[in-house]
């Protein structure tokens, strides 16, 4: 109710700094406690996640709000994406809300505060050993002389505090970023921070672009398999604009939101057929609704991640899409996520 009222003033504004003062807003807010697992449970990577909904990186990029996001029912926060240096990212005006669409186009590029300044947080956090689970989503620095370099940095930095890692090289708004998911510098970047993990066994998540062609998708399950990665991220942002209405369709960057959500959908079935079913997905593009992530999970998700429907339903979403999927579940006659997964 108290988001409906607001949704027109915010709307009003810039959508970054409209974004900024909800981080505002929930900082001040009195963080609830973290969902505690339940019949929507699942178990990934020796991790037990409470429920299969997480929020994914973008929203929280500078680790400032990660036990307010958990608070609103989500099992788990994907803070990042960070890189080694701070930066600026590109240059405003970067985000757009396509509200004819129910999509946001960004072309961030991968702006925050850097690697230290975020681990410092997260390390305090750990230390008071907060519940709910917190996921880092790596980046390289646009200026790197060296990317593979830069992931490994941030592997070392951040394998000691993370609960999962997550190598993301499927950003639209880093030149050149994507050309790391070519099998051969998929291989070295993979070797690199699997080598830089040290002593620690932190899970290795890989984030993937819906905008790959068959060979690529075999390549890299292949290569995550080999990799014995926990799990596959699929997917980022869409360079692609289907059927849009908005008058930011023609703006530069990435597109998330309910358009991406069949490609988002199709790339998840490419991706569990391409393993085998072998390695766990988590399935991010679209996801508005119960409905939504029931589908993904049939579709074999074991995970769901969603961030642009915050946008347009608010901090409710969370709990009304669990509740939305706990009857879903138990009108399709399965007694836990792990026995849904894959069954469409």
């Amino acid at each position: 109710m108290i988001f409906r009222l607001l949704r027109a003033p915010l709307f009003a504004l810039d959508p970054e700094l409209a974004h900024g003062l909800t981080l505002k807003a929930l900082k001040a807010m009195p963080a609830a406690p973290p969902p505690k697992p339940g019949p929507l449970s699942v178990e990934l990577a020796g991790l037990t996640f409470a429920n299969p909904l997480g929020m994914a990186a973008g929203f929280d990029k500078n680790a400032e709000v990660p036990d307010a996001v958990l608070g609103l029912g989500f099992s788990h926060l994907e803070v990042g994406s960070i890189t080694p240096k701070p930066q600026s990212g590109n240059p405003r005006p970067r985000l757009f809300r396509l509200v004819e669409d129910r999509a946001v186009i960004n072309r961030m590029g991968f702006n925050n505060e850097g690697g230290d300044k975020a681990a410092g947080k997260l390390a305090s956090r750990k230390q008071a050993s907060k519940g709910g689970i917190v996921g880092i989503n790596i980046g390289a620095n646009k200026d790197a002389d060296d990317r593979i370099a830069d992931y490994a940095h941030m592997t070392r930095l951040m394998a000691p505090i993370a609960d999962y890692l997550t190598v993301n090289i499927s950003s639209p708004n880093t030149p050149g970023l994507r050309a790391l998911q070519d099998e051969g510098a998929l291989n070295a970047l993979l070797d690199g921070v699997i080598e830089s993990r040290g002593e620690h066994s932190v899970p290795i998540f890989l984030k993937v672009a819906p905008d790959l062609q068959p060979s690529d998708v075999d390549a890299i399950a292949r290569i995550a398999l080999e990799k014995q990665l926990a799990a596959l991220v699929v997917s980022n942002t869409t360079i692609e604009r289907p059927g849009l209405k908005s008058h930011h369709r023609a703006e530069a960057g990435g597109l998330s939101g309910a358009p991406l959500r069949p490609m988002a959908l199709e790339r998840l079935r490419d991706f569990r057929r391409a393993t085998g079913a072998a390695i766990p997905l988590v399935g991010v593009g679209g996801i508005s609704s119960g409905k939504d992530t029931w589908e993904r999970i049939r579709a074999g998700a074991s995970l769901v991640q969603l961030y642009s429907a915050m946008v347009y339903e608010g901090p409710g979403l969370a709990k009304r899409i669990l509740r939305e999927m706990q009857a879903l579940m138990k009108s399709d006659g399965f007694s836990s996520i792990a026995e849904a997964v894959g069954s469409e």
